[in-house]
């Protein structure tokens, strides 16, 4: 019974929405529009959500940028190419690839390969020990042939 619960808990549990009452414009089709922009921009506080799934403070006002410059007719790209000039690329969830943002893009892959590189070095550098086998004596020899016959 306890498991059903925690199941229909989990099942009703929705992702709050950042959006405020009175944000939401009127048309339907822009609002729509405002919400889609503002999922690829960055909460420039948060860092990791978007604007539309934050509840900072900077990210309400961009909330407010984006379908202000809705309202006065722009296209989304020149939405989002307004916020970039503003905000830098650093504000896209997904930057474009460009010379800028190229050690963004590539970075973790260099790391990786280097991290990969110094590895094998560091393991070819390591001396390789073998373990050299101790002849027994007569007294262990004894004591181990004693021990296998009554086996």
């Amino acid at each position: 019974m306890r498991a059903m619960l925690i199941v229909l808990i989990a099942l009703w549990s929705v992702p709050a929405l950042a959006l405020i009452a009175g944000e939401e414009l009127d048309d339907p089709v822009l609002e729509e529009r405002a919400r889609e922009i503002s999922k690829e921009l960055r909460c420039l506080v948060c860092q990791n959500q978007s604007i539309d799934d934050s509840n900072a403070g900077l990210a309400r006002d961009l909330r407010a940028l984006v379908r202000e410059r809705l309202l006065a007719g722009d296209s989304d790209s020149q939405v989002t190419d307004y916020v970039v000039a503003r905000y830098g690329d650093f504000v896209l969830l997904r930057p474009p690839f460009k010379a800028s943002t190229y050690a963004l893009w590539l970075g973790p892959g260099v790391i990786l390969l280097l991290g990969l590189i110094w590895a094998g070095a560091y393991m070819r550098r390591q001396p390789r020990e073998t373990a050299e086998a101790i002849p027994l004596d007569d007294a262990e020899r004894q004591r181990l042939k004693s021990l296998l016959d009554d086996g």
